[in-house]
């Protein structure tokens, strides 16, 4: 059989494809898919779901000229097979490879970087009405899925793209699917619109009736534009998107590639903001994907085969977090779980199913969360709302204005926090410390292995005020087999060999820690390793101990270095007159791309050996400056006594 992909090299060749080739090209781009996700692993299940859809949408539009802004955008791996970088799928989401996102400085059918949901509305309106001021002619559609539609930010565009009359495109990827099960009234809308498909017949139906009349008296037209609005009424209740001043197409059926190309070249013909409402199924074509659409969203390399995955699953920090929120809520009935569309990537699939009156699924909707954890709290109730580090910077004004200025007892347990790995730039949870080590009265904290996390959760408890735990993505650890006490504002010493260099190790770079002090006594140099626990309050009596014992302190964090802990530790030192040089391994003035954690820590200079190389040429220095000052002493002594 001819393959028809690798005729692609552009979407100018797939134009050339007849409606049956275009089926079999579809067929292939599953294929292909599976075998690359298998082996690289990604997000699997939401491409497999949109296969038909982007052939679609490139068989409409020409994205040399027209543009495109994919929401989210781990739905876009088809998109980049059709766009020249099919052979680039061996690299994908590997360390200098392709990104799992749309990436501007990729190609120029990538128009908009995204990485976080409900952008693109705003995005492409945006584009919209810049083509209108500088009078260009070009078409701009918007590809959001029905989860990423309960974002505020989607709304916010929605409500401006319909009074404003601008002429773009939505297309809904309605698939009944976020990444967990979809909730709320705009869910449960869009399934009443799938229950009534005929709606859409019999209003283009009863229009074209209409138009047919000769000239119709304004009683008459009236009367006919009443009757029109009835059954939309009736049909389909709310009618949400025509009365926010769209015209509404749909529902298509997502998988019919002729439907969909169709009702796309309809959509441009029509003036004004437009919605072209398809259905898919998430995981189409692959039956693991379809039956566990969430399992399949993003995974890591698996047997095709059996579904399972190439690395069983472990015990994870998320996991760990959940389990301690459910030792909590068993004392404790004012003890709430929240979520922003996200329980299984937190860890809260198991809280849910035991106090499914206690978990909050909010959908995509961070914003919404902090603020509803905060009126739960002002009510007497003990929110916990976990949430991805980077998806938490959307709540950033929620967490000051609604939460720490009341200073109520909300606390965020902040999953992936720092390197996460493959995701790149768009989910690293790096920015966290800085942003929020300004917020007064926030206390801060980071645990070194999951027994101090577990502590930690435990510890929030008795704080009248907000808190914040940051903690890693994956494999969970324990660096002792028990935790001491935790103590607001205090941190401990982990290990204490000596004071050639001291270590300040934040979360779970102890362990690198730990390595660091084990590989510098071997060659003579003795350290200590100070784990803080806390960002904020830091333990200032402890780091100014210390800091006097050293001339070499190391800071060790997993976070951007302006703003980040080694800043807050060098301002104490210089508050109390300390003058010492802090050497701080973070995060350079620069966005972390994708890859391995290995190849990361290196490319940060976060990895055991960089740091020993650091330790061993400071010492050496040091040592080689004592040996020069005796000498000098040496020879004013001799020529004194000669």
């Amino acid at each position: 059989m001819a393959s028809y992909l690798y005729q692609i090299q552009s979407p100018t060749d797939l134009k050339k494809l007849n409606i049956n080739e275009k089926y079999l090209l579809a067929e292939e781009i599953r294929e292909f898919l599976l075998e690359k996700v298998s082996k690289t692993g990604g997000h699997l299940a939401s491409n497999l779901g949109v296969v038909e859809l982007t052939v679609a949408l490139h068989s409409s539009f020409n994205t040399f000229h027209d543009k495109v802004v994919w929401d989210v955008g781990h739905q876009c791996y088809v998109h980049k097979m059709l766009t020249g970088r099919r052979d680039d799928f061996d690299s994908l989401r590997q360390y200098g490879g392709l990104s799992g996102f749309p990436k501007c400085h990729e190609s120029i059918h990538d128009h908009f970087n995204t990485g976080h949901s409900a952008t693109s509305l705003s995005a492409a309106l945006g584009m919209a009405t810049a083509r209108d001021l500088k009078k260009d002619c070009y078409h701009v559609a918007a590809i959001i899925g029905d989860g990423a539609l309960t974002g505020g930010m989607a709304f916010e565009a929605l409500n401006h793209a319909g009074q404003s009359g601008t002429d773009f495109t939505v297309i809904l990827n309605d698939n009944e699917m976020s990444i967990a099960e979809n909730v709320g009234g705009l869910s449960n809308y869009l399934t009443r619109i799938r229950s009534f498909p005929v709606y859409s017949r019999l209003k283009e139906d009863l229009e074209s009736f209409i138009g047919n009349f000769p000239v119709l008296g304004k009683s008459v037209y009236r009367t006919a534009e009443k009757a029109k609005d009835s059954i939309k009424y009736f049909f389909v209740p709310g009618v949400l998107f025509e009365e926010l001043g769209f015209t509404y197409i749909g529902p298509i059926d997502g998988h019919s590639i002729e439907d969909v190309t169709e009702a796309l070249n309809l959509a441009k013909r029509i003036k004004g903001p437009k919605v072209v409402h398809v259905l898919t199924v998430k995981g189409k074509g692959y039956h693991m994907a379809e039956k566990y659409p969430a399992k399949f969203h993003g995974i890591g390399s698996f047997d095709v085969i059996t579904g399972k995955k190439h690395k069983p699953s472990v015990r994870d920090f998320s996991s760990v977090a959940g389990k301690a929120l459910e030792k909590l809520a068993e004392k404790d009935e004012r003890v709430m779980a929240i979520t922003a569309a996200m329980p299984d990537g937190t860890g809260l699939n198991d809280f849910k199913d035991r106090y499914p009156n206690r978990l909050f699924d909010v959908g995509i909707a961070e914003q919404h969360a902090v603020t509803f954890a905060a009126g739960q709290a002002a009510a007497g109730l003990r929110p916990f709302f976990a949430v991805y580090s980077s998806f938490l910077q959307r709540a950033y004004d929620q967490l000051i204005h609604d939460v720490a200025l009341q200073n109520l007892p909300v606390t965020f347990l902040v999953d992936r926090a720092g390197l996460v790995g493959n995701d790149g730039e768009t989910h690293h949870g790096v920015f966290d410390i800085s942003c929020l080590s300004a917020v007064p009265g926030l206390t801060i904290m980071s645990p070194s292995d999951e027994n101090e996390l577990t502590a930690m959760i435990q510890h929030t408890m008795t704080l009248d005020g907000p808190s914040l735990i940051r903690y890693p993505r994956g494999e969970a650890f324990k660096l002792s087999s028990e935790c001491t006490p935790i103590k607001t504002g205090k941190g401990i010493v982990l290990e204490e060999y000596g004071y050639d260099f001291i270590i300040i190790a934040l979360g779970s770079l102890n362990r690198i820690g730990l390595e660091i002090l084990e590989d510098a006594k071997e060659l003579g140099i003795l350290g200590t390793l100070i784990d803080p626990r806390f960002v904020k309050p830091l333990d200032q009596e402890l780091l100014l101990e210390y800091g006097k014992l050293s001339e070499t302190i190391i800071v060790m964090e997993e976070n951007q270095k302006i703003g980040g802990l080694g800043s807050l530790i060098q301002h104490t030192f210089n508050e109390h007159d300390l003058m010492k040089r802090v050497s701080i391994f973070a995060l350079p003035d620069r966005f972390t791309e994708q890859g391995d954690m290995k190849s990361l820590y290196e490319q940060a200079g976060l990895s055991s050996k960089e740091i020993i190389h650091y330790i061993k040429h400071t010492y050496h220095k040091k040592c080689t400056k004592i040996v020069s000052i005796k000498q000098d002493e040496r020879i004013t002594h001799e020529k004194k006594a000669y």
